[in-house]
């Protein structure tokens, strides 16, 4: 009778045991369907890498690798002497060539004055012409009937003959004096090509000094004072820790549920005490699969653990971590997101 109460008891326990095992399975299932989870995540952050915008020795060094920068700090100045002497020699030039257009001026103002003074000498010799002209008519038919002599009459026809040859002279030296007028546009074209120059100069001397243009990271920095820096060479990298992200390569049968705005929760690695909270940013439209076949270049590749079982694919999920520790998040460090679709805090930023 005790055997086989003990039995009884044992298959009874075995039977729960079982269901429990069932129910938690189920449960673990839900709960992979409903909130999906991966390990394959990685930090993310953007980066740039610090280029000069001008050629130059390295004068001033002020940061170290690794070290953390604010927006606005200097990173690294170039020797700003052959810059700031080519912005004075534009300035020079600039000075001179006013002090040309000045004295021009005034010479092209007295050849306007004398072109001036020839046209009123034309209207007083066109003037004097007229008169003497009129003179000479009323005079010629007073001839036959006595009232002026032969020679009055010559005079007037003398007097008619200079005043039109001084009008003639003075209508030439009109025209000469006109020409004679000469100008300042090429000089004021001039002028307009060396303050270009300066403002190009006064450019090249601010981009000697090199400052964040963010709060950041200094990293792979390779060089020291007194290094030549090349303008399309970089003289170290500066990571973006404004924001940080997680990459989550999801597999593609758990994407349907995940929008942007998704809430997932993250931990690291490194720390796997601290849970951080975030919304996913974007889903990834394209990987390059691993079993060939054209792809776009520049996609990420994301490889599949078994080669010989079809297995889903792998997409990237990246999401913007809120309020994230600046001690413990690197570039590159592992991570875990787990994905909370039916929690989105605004669903109007799904897509």
């Amino acid at each position: 009778m005790e055997e086989s109460t003990q039995g009884r008891k044992k298959k009874l326990f075995t039977g729960l045991l079982l269901l429990a095992a069932i129910a938690m399975g189920v449960l673990v299932i839900w709960r992979v369907d409903s909130e999906p989870r991966t390990d394959d995540a990685y930090v993310y952050a953007d980066t740039i890498n610090v280029v000069p915008e001008v050629s130059g020795r390295i004068v001033n060094l002020a940061v170290r690798d690794n070290q953390r920068v604010k927006k606005g700090d200097l990173l690294f100045q170039l020797d700003p002497r052959p810059f700031q002497d080519a912005l004075d020699r534009a300035r020079s030039s600039l000075e001179q060539l006013n002090q040309q257009i000045m004295l021009t001026q005034r010479s092209v103002n007295a050849q306007v004055f004398n072109a001036s003074a020839a046209r009123a000498s034309v209207e007083r010799a066109r003037a004097a012409a007229q008169q003497a002209a009129d003179t000479l008519h009323r005079m010629e038919p007073l001839v036959q009937k006595g009232y002026v002599s032969a020679d009055d009459l010559d005079r007037a026809r003398t007097s008619a003959q200079s005043t039109a040859a001084e009008l003639a002279a003075a209508e030439l030296q009109a025209r000469e004096a006109t020409a004679a007028i000469s100008g300042v546009d090429a000089l004021q074209a001039q002028r307009a090509v060396v303050q270009a120059e300066i403002a190009t100069a006064t450019l090249n001397l601010e981009y000697a000094t090199v400052r964040s243009p963010f709060d950041g990271v200094v990293v792979s920095l390779r060089t020291t004072r007194g290094q030549y820096a090349s303008a399309s060479t970089p003289v170290f990298t500066l990571i973006d820790t404004t924001h940080w992200y997680v990459i989550a390569n999801l597999r593609e049968t758990e994407l349907a549920a995940i929008r942007r705005g998704t809430r997932a929760t993250v931990y690291l690695m490194s720390n796997t005490a601290k849970h951080f909270e975030g919304e996913v940013d974007s889903v990834g439209f394209g990987v390059v699969p691993e079993d060939g076949g054209s792809v776009a270049q520049g996609l990420p590749q994301v490889q599949r653990s078994i080669n010989w079982v079809h297995v889903s694919q792998r997409f990237p999920v990246k999401i913007l971590v809120k309020d994230p520790d600046p001690n413990l998040f690197r570039i590159g460090t592992s991570a875990v997101a787990t994905f909370h679709p039916a929690s989105r805090p605004d669903r109007r930023n799904a897509g």
